[in-house]
């Protein structure tokens, strides 16, 4: 379980010039007294193409924490044009904002920002060159992606499981001697089950084929006593029938089987149930 839950993000001056600084309220709770400072960071990816263009705009400590529900101010500068590729200034880009404890990451918030100019003239035929003081940002701040990591606090019963508990007692028992004779019987069964099939379908065609034999000697009996064709037509318009309607069938089966076959968005932890306690203002420094 984590020590520090985040509660809430207000970006307070958005949307804003692209030279205009970030401005943050955060508040988070604290389930109990930490030895160190909270450590957050904002920073502002530059280009999609490369994290090289990434820019750390700010970061800063808070500390010490109370234990309960805090709040502070959290105020960074705007990002550097000179480090950003022109062809990357406007359109949509990500800021993201950390917090770690003794240097260990446990949740990361990231934000949407697009940035175009304030007129529509501008943004109709923007120039090769970008003019940075005629960009305005505006921030998503209602879809942010937030991303919570387990980490280790102040105790060792903090630390996360990096790997599945050790079970030596299990190596020292014996295999069990009926291990794998489930399997070896079914496998027996299924062969004995294979045989018997094919047993039975060979015995099928045999009588198959003497009952063909007796057919045709028959057949033949009642060509050679000149009985009328008629009835052998009468039999085939029969058996014409019958493959229709078979097909008929199989269609409205084929039918009826095709109508049968017919990162998260971040959300912020929930607020402590004594919501009527006012949050504390910590230090930043």
């Amino acid at each position: 379980m984590s020590v520090v839950s985040l509660l809430g993000v207000n970006i307070l001056n958005n949307p804003a010039k692209f030279t205009d600084n970030y401005v943050f309220e955060i508040t988070f709770e604290c389930l109990e007294q930490l030895e160190k400072d909270l450590e957050w960071k904002l920073t502002y990816v530059g280009s999609a193409t490369s994290d090289q263009y990434d820019q750390e705009l700010d970061s800063l400590l808070v500390g010490p924490i109370p234990v309960g529900v805090n709040k502070f101010i959290f105020e960074a500068d705007a990002p550097k044009t000179t480090r950003i590729p022109d062809a990357d200034i406007l359109g949509v880009t990500v800021v993201l904002l950390t917090c770690s404890y003794d240097g260990r990451e446990f949740v990361r918030v990231g934000y949407y920002v697009n940035n175009e100019y304030e007129s529509d003239e501008l943004n109709a035929d923007p120039p090769a060159k970008p003019i940075v003081e005629k960009i305005r940002r505006n921030v998503l701040a209602d879809k942010p992606r937030v991303t919570r990591f387990a980490i280790k606090w102040d105790s060792e019963a903090s630390a996360p499981p990096e790997f599945p508990p050790e079970q030596p007692e299990a190596d020292l028992q014996p295999d069990d001697d009926d291990y794998g004779a489930d399997e070896l019987e079914e496998d027996a069964e299924e062969e004995e089950g294979a045989e018997v099939t094919a047993e039975a379908e060979a015995a099928g065609v045999a009588s198959a084929t003497a009952a063909t034999a007796d057919g045709d000697a028959e057949m033949a009996g009642v060509e050679e006593n000149g009985e009328p064709a008629e009835e052998d037509e009468l039999s085939e318009e029969g058996s014409v029938d019958l493959e229709n309607e078979s097909e008929d069938e199989l269609e409205e089966e084929a039918e009826g089987d095709a109508v049968e076959g017919g990162d998260d968005a971040m959300e912020v932890d929930e607020k402590p149930a004594n919501d009527s306690s006012k949050p504390q203002e910590v230090m930043a420094h």
